[in-house]
């Protein structure tokens, strides 16, 4: 009975690390990907002379959207992996139904 409980112990402890790897993922992949929008957004007013305006309006904007896609991309990331795993951790089929054609 013992052995049944450490095995429960491990696969939660599995989960868990899983969880934690996944949201170590979305979190880095969203930070990449706000600051490439970023500089993509607010580059040009550093690298061209505009106005004062004109640089606060790009500066402003691309920190806006590099905002709400690192959002964006942390929920469907985590989104994702909740509905590639049942409760119990494992991984479900990516297309269930499906049979083997050797089979």
């Amino acid at each position: 009975m013992e052995h049944l409980g450490q095995g429960r112990v491990r696969g939660t402890q599995a989960r868990r690390d899983a969880v934690t790897v996944e949201i170590g993922y979305a979190l880095c992949s969203a930070l990449f990907l706000a600051a490439v929008v970023f500089g993509a957004v607010a580059g040009p007013a550093w690298v061209f002379e505009l106005s004062d305006g004109a640089r606060d309006i790009l500066v402003g904007s691309g920190a806006t959207l590099g905002a709400v896609l690192f959002a964006v991309r942390v929920v469907s990331v985590l989104n994702r992996f909740a509905r590639e795993h049942d409760g119990a951790g494992r991984a479900q089929p990516s297309q269930p139904g499906r049979t083997n054609p050797d089979s």
